[in-house]
């Protein structure tokens, strides 16, 4: 996937280095625009060619980890992983009396409680 170095010098899988030159000639070409010695249309179509470059790159990238999951399941799931990183809390519950509850434990015993009556609870007629 990554190559291991420092974090400042990772950069993603799909980061090729034909693409890096792209993007830093994006960069060269949008503070030409600024300073007025380019077009909005002439940085425009940079940006779309860079747009365009990254996306087949990211599909192909995909593509191969998908043809190739029979021969290299870690590699699969660590991009899948990365791409699940972002983890959402529990906000506050509602308990049998109606009173808000926040505090980590409780939420935990009522959401035990609550998941225990549900495959406890006896078939309804």
């Amino acid at each position: 996937m990554s190559k291991k170095s420092s974090k400042g010098g990772r950069r993603p899988a799909w980061m090729s280095k034909e693409l890096l030159e792209k993007l830093k000639g994006k960069k060269k070409v949008y503070r030409m625009w600024k300073k007025g010695l380019d077009t909005w249309e002439e940085y425009r179509n940079v940006v779309r060619v860079c747009r365009d470059a990254t996306r087949k790159a990211k599909a192909h990238l995909e593509l191969n980890l998908a043809r190739d999951v029979k021969e290299n399941k870690k590699g699969f799931f660590k991009y899948i992983s990365s791409k699940r990183k972002n983890r959402e809390n529990v906000g506050p519950l509602l308990n049998e009396v109606g009173a808000l509850v926040t505090e980590d434990t409780e939420k935990v015993e009522l959401l035990n409680a609550f998941f225990a009556s549900v495959f406890t609870a006896k078939a309804g007629p």
